[in-house]
């Protein structure tokens, strides 16, 4: 496979972990707690999924062995 669609497949999930992060923060702030855990925890499973994708992208270019 090529590189582009694993590239933008993890960048995209880093960044939707990112801004659900901050979105944490400012609903943690504005005194929502009971919503934070929730979104901090989807914000690490995006993240998980981002390192995933990049370690799918490194074992997709190793040779394959029949």
């Amino acid at each position: 496979m090529t590189k582009a669609p694993f590239v933008s497949v993890s960048v995209a999930t880093a960044s939707l972990g990112t801004v659900l992060g901050a979105l944490a923060l400012q609903l943690r702030a504005n005194g929502y707690e009971q919503y934070v855990e929730s979104v901090a925890n989807f914000s690490v499973v995006m993240y998980i999924t981002a390192a995933l994708t990049v370690v799918t992208w490194v074992r997709d270019g190793r040779p394959h062995s029949n």
